[in-house]
């Protein structure tokens, strides 16, 4: 065997036991939380308000409030996050403003969630007098969503040929005609993709809406935005270490684990399903 083969096998080989390692340590975490969640899970579960300090009943209130807030989150990061990648990537001139902006944000990905939580109890809460409610809570996801959202659409859009914008351009169409008809139904299935991925993160997590609105025990649904909610990822953390009889309502803390897993996994699979549904429209 020649020494640049060999190393390519090693290299290969490497990949595959990091790879068989990644899926190993997931399938056993996914397996213990749903051998210790299924049992928990009923109807009355899904479908009831918790009781008596959250020992007894279910979650209906805290998946409301997750799939209301992701709702606001959504209406924020969507449109916001596309039409700034449209703008980048199609209109704004290549300079060192226009890297700088792309610069900051790609760190903007990476900054810890808790800064953007104390960032929206400071914006959203004081500020601008939202309170602790389902809108501030929303829009601190909806800011922390916005970088994922920009880059995951401006990298859709740079992987259409610039063919198919200068065709239209040469057939006499406008710079958002040609945008319109010929870039974005070829990219808005990486958009999506990225977008709906993006939003499953923000829906499990806890930092951000930790000050901006989530509340442990709160039975009654929230009645508008301006009302605080329950949220699986924080009724989950405070079941798990904050609760005063942990050990009483841990095989509750595996039921909303595995709920919110669903939920994360549930979106994840949407986007797949999105992605290949609007590839296989576009081919017909």
């Amino acid at each position: 065997m020649k020494k640049k083969t060999f190393v390519q096998f090693l290299g290969f080989f490497a990949l595959r036991v990091c790879l068989y390692l990644v899926l190993a340590a997931l399938l056993v975490i996914l397996f213990d939380i749903g051998k210790k969640g299924a049992g928990t899970i009923s109807w009355e579960f899904l479908s009831k308000p918790p009781r008596r300090g959250m020992t007894e009943g279910g979650i209906f209130p805290a998946i409301f409030g997750t799939f209301l807030v992701t709702i606001v989150t959504a209406v924020l990061a969507i449109p916001l996050g596309m039409f700034t990648a449209i703008y980048l990537n199609e209109y704004a001139r290549q300079s060192r403003l226009t890297r700088l902006i792309r610069l900051s944000i790609r760190n903007l990905s990476g900054v810890p969630s808790i800064v953007y939580g104390l960032f929206g109890v400071i914006l959203f809460v004081n500020i601008l007098e939202f309170g602790t409610s389902i809108l501030s809570a929303g829009l601190t996801l909806g800011l922390m969503t916005l970088p994922w959202t920009i880059t995951a659409s401006e990298e859709a859009l740079k992987t259409i040929p610039n063919s198919y914008r200068e065709g239209s351009l040469a057939l006499g169409a406008t710079k958002w005609q040609s945008i319109r008809t010929n870039v974005l139904p070829y990219a808005l299935p990486g958009m999506l993709t990225g977008t709906v991925l993006g939003l499953a993160r923000a829906a499990g997590e806890t930092a951000p809406i930790m000050f901006t609105g989530a509340a442990f025990y709160l039975p009654m649904l929230p009645k508008s935005l301006s009302d605080q909610f329950m949220a699986l990822p924080y009724h989950l953390y405070i079941m798990a270490t904050q609760h005063h009889d942990i050990l009483k309502v841990r095989p509750l803390a595996y039921g909303t684990a595995l709920v919110l897993i669903v939920l994360v996994l549930g979106m994840n699979m949407a986007a797949v399903v999105i992605r290949f549904r609007l590839r296989r429209k576009r081919r017909m």
